[in-house]
């Protein structure tokens, strides 16, 4: 292994843990508490008022971090552009819940149009500017890939915005996205490095920008990611899979991303079909476990115990 490989994770870790203790006391000030859902999980009001919008340390460490690598790693371009442009949708997402005081922040058209936006771009210019083919890797398939020709477009979409919004739901407990996505991210770096794909600096960026997070993200959590980070991640997640060739994998190493999102699929189409009958106590899964007397750190620790796991087969099925 490359000891030049682990510098990007020093320095983004390093530089996470420096932003930490500034950012936090100014998202304070400002006021970005986070606001608990009365009807949630009870345990969660005493949450009320811990600032969010974090993943500006996330996107910030990620960012300076790679500037540094963009010259002799271009290919992180568009990562970066998917990353920071998820990001953003996120921060005005959380900019006008919690600065604007518009409960709802942007309305479900317009971040789905912002999204849409974001993914058209970085289609782009994966098919026009990087000789990144659109064929996919099958897993335990001993290298074969798929080509589904011009459906791999609509499936781009689809996987994109399904990853962002699954790593959204999954952002609802002190560390929980945090963590699973810290896991998924060494998975993509130890791919990344081991077929020389040119995205390591930046896989490596993440994965040091959320082990300093987490430093501040663990329970009780003294600054949560918000939207800024979690539709950050989900992007740097989709569109790290993509310039490998593996977005079949995400249903692997991301199981959680996609359970969580299911869940929720789940629980709203059984409440409209039955009249306000519900499969789980309450949804995302997550809460339900909470319901059902899990405290917070064992629904966490258990979420990435099995991300290891996943991430451990998705290595085995290369």
């Amino acid at each position: 292994m490359d000891y030049k490989l682990i510098v990007p994770v020093l320095i983004s870790f390093a530089l996470s843990l420096l932003m930490g203790p500034i950012v936090i006391p100014f998202l304070r000030k400002l006021k970005m508490g986070q606001t608990e859902r009365v009807e949630g999980v009870q345990s969660h009001l005493k949450k009320a008022g811990t600032p969010t919008m974090g993943g500006v340390i996330i996107l910030g460490s990620v960012l300076l971090t790679s500037v540094f690598y963009i010259k002799e790693y271009p290919k992180i371009i568009p990562v970066l552009f998917v990353t920071l442009g998820f990001g953003l949708i996120g921060f005005l997402d959380d900019y006008l819940k919690v600065v604007m005081k518009r409960s709802d922040g942007l309305f479900p058209k317009q971040k789905m149009a912002l999204q849409i936006v974001v993914t058209a771009v970085f289609a782009y210019y994966l098919v026009k500017v990087t000789n990144v083919p659109m064929t996919l890797l099958i897993p335990f398939s001993s290298g074969k890939y798929l080509d589904i020709g011009w459906f791999s477009i609509p499936l781009l979409f689809v996987v994109v915005i399904g990853t962002v919004n699954g790593v959204n739901f999954t952002d609802g407990l002190d560390g929980l996205a945090s963590s699973v996505t810290v896991l998924v991210a060494t998975f993509f770096t130890v791919v990344a490095v081991g077929t020389r794909s040119g995205i390591e600096p930046v896989t490596c960026a993440v994965v040091g920008a959320l082990l300093g997070f987490l430093l501040f993200n663990v329970y009780p959590a003294s600054v949560f990611m918000g939207d800024t980070g979690s539709l950050a991640l989900g992007g740097f997640v989709a569109s790290t899979a993509y310039m490998l060739q593996m977005p079949l994998f995400i249903v692997i190493v991301g199981l959680i991303y996609l359970i969580e999102v299911l869940s929720v699929m789940i629980q709203v189409t059984y409440f409209k079909k039955t009249g306000g009958k519900r499969i789980f106590k309450m949804a995302p899964i997550h809460h339900h476990f909470e319901l059902c007397g899990w405290s917070e750190t064992r629904v966490v620790a258990v979420f990435a115990v099995a991300t290891a796991i996943l991430c451990l087969i998705g290595l085995m099925a290369l």
